[in-house]
């Protein structure tokens, strides 16, 4: 039966679809797994602030250094160190000022919306995360005095 055209035809497109399957599953898998880490990341940047700070200037220094280290190698102008000192400067303020319960809501959302089916055990996990997150940025948004609406937040 095997040596028939046709039965290894479909055998090999059988097997193809498979191996095809598997591919996006285990894709799917790992960029859940990413997307609840990412999540994870903010929410002890939400629950420890300190940690925030400490991993940013940990950034903006690495980022200084390596400017500087370009500038010492004449590869940038003294403008162009300025300009980019300024933007990494600006950039570092900015993400000092963001909510991090706002990024861990988003990068659960992004686990839970963008990468199920399969149902895997980080879509699960930040399944049961992303409400509770939601609620803190809703909570932090109270506190702060912005309005909002529930649809605003999707």
């Amino acid at each position: 039966m095997v040596k028939k055209k046709w039965v290894k035809i479909f055998l090999l497109v059988i097997l193809t679809i498979g191996i095809i399957y598997l591919m996006v599953y285990f894709d799917l898998w790992f960029r859940a797994k990413e997307a609840y880490q990412q999540g994870e990341k903010y929410w002890s940047w939400y629950e420890n602030p300190d940690l925030k700070k400490k991993e940013l200037e940990n950034k903006f220094n690495q980022e200084k250094t390596l400017l500087e280290k370009k500038l010492s190698l004449k590869k940038i102008t003294a403008e162009e160190y300025q300009e980019k000192l300024e933007r990494i400067k600006f950039e570092y303020e900015q993400a000092l000022e963001e909510s991090a319960v706002k990024y861990a809501y988003v990068w659960y959302q992004t686990a839970v919306e963008l990468f199920s089916p399969p149902n895997s055990k980080w879509v699960k996990l930040a399944r049961q995360k992303m409400s509770i997150a939601k609620e803190k940025w809703k909570e932090e948004l109270r506190q702060k005095g912005i309005p909002f609406e529930d649809y605003m937040l999707e």
